[in-house]
């Protein structure tokens, strides 16, 4: 009788190991234009392509995140998440609005801000405390922290390559993780007041002041702590996507 041949296993390292710690094959960075009208470098998205093996390693961790963070992030956060679309963050809006203007002497307010090159400016060591205040397990942040560290990538635009650089800020654009990773490092990003609310979408938000009798204090007080909020976060408000608009009810 043969044999048995037994499939091999792979020992997987754990994630505090060195082995994990770089990334001797750099990443292809694909400029993709944003829109027909090219302007600036701002005006292209830089996705990564990334080896299958690491696509495989970030879609296990990405299993696991998700049922980890899944009951603790925003509800006002509505990308990227199961049976969540932009229609249902239209639709909550409005439906604070209407409910609102149903009452006398109301009026809304609507800030529309857009945060500027939101992915490329995640820091770890900040994504990697807020992992772990959502009671993500060390090992897995320690991975995710070394996931984003010292990348090495480089672009390729046409039949043209650059030099390969190191980068450790950011998570690349096109990677399995970096969606979920930039939902979860502004998760802490929310209103403290009950009369404003703040809708996410990716990194799309909508500050709704619901205004009675004309008090407006809260809903400057919560874009003051936005503001702040980015400052501490690193991340940039959009200038050219920003307005309000009202409309009183009596």
């Amino acid at each position: 009788m043969a044999a048995i041949k037994w499939p091999t296993i792979i020992p997987i390292p754990p994630p505090s190991s060195p082995s994990l710690h770089h990334h001797p094959h750099p990443s292809t960075i694909i400029p993709i234009p944003k829109k027909p009208k090219i302007t600036g470098l701002n005006d292209y998205r830089p996705v990564a392509l990334t080896s299958v093996v690491m696509k495989s390693f970030e879609r296990l961790v990405l299993a696991y995140l998700k049922n980890i963070t899944g009951p603790l992030l925003d509800p006002l956060q509505f990308a990227y998440r199961a049976n969540r679309s932009v229609d249902d963050a239209v639709n909550m809006g409005l439906h604070f609005i209407l409910q609102h203007l149903d009452k006398s002497g109301t009026y809304v307010r609507l800030l529309f801000v857009d945060f500027s090159s939101a992915f490329n400016t995640i820091i770890p060591t900040l994504l990697q405390t807020k992992l772990t205040q959502l009671s993500v397990p060390s090992s897995i942040c320690q991975w995710i922290t070394s996931f984003l560290t010292d990348r090495h990538q480089l672009v390729k635009l046409g039949k043209f390559m650059s030099n390969s650089r190191t980068t450790s800020t950011g998570a690349p654009q096109g990677c399995v993780l970096s969606p979920l990773l930039f939902s979860l490092y502004t998760n802490d990003c929310t209103s403290t007041d009950p009369s404003v609310k703040l809708l996410k979408f990716v990194d799309d938000t909508t500050v709704i002041g619901l205004i009675q009798d004309g008090d407006e204090s809260a809903y400057r007080q919560e874009i003051e702590q936005l503001a702040a909020w980015c400052s501490l976060n690193d991340l940039e408000l959009s200038g050219s996507e920003v307005g309000h608009s009202h409309r009183r009810h009596y």
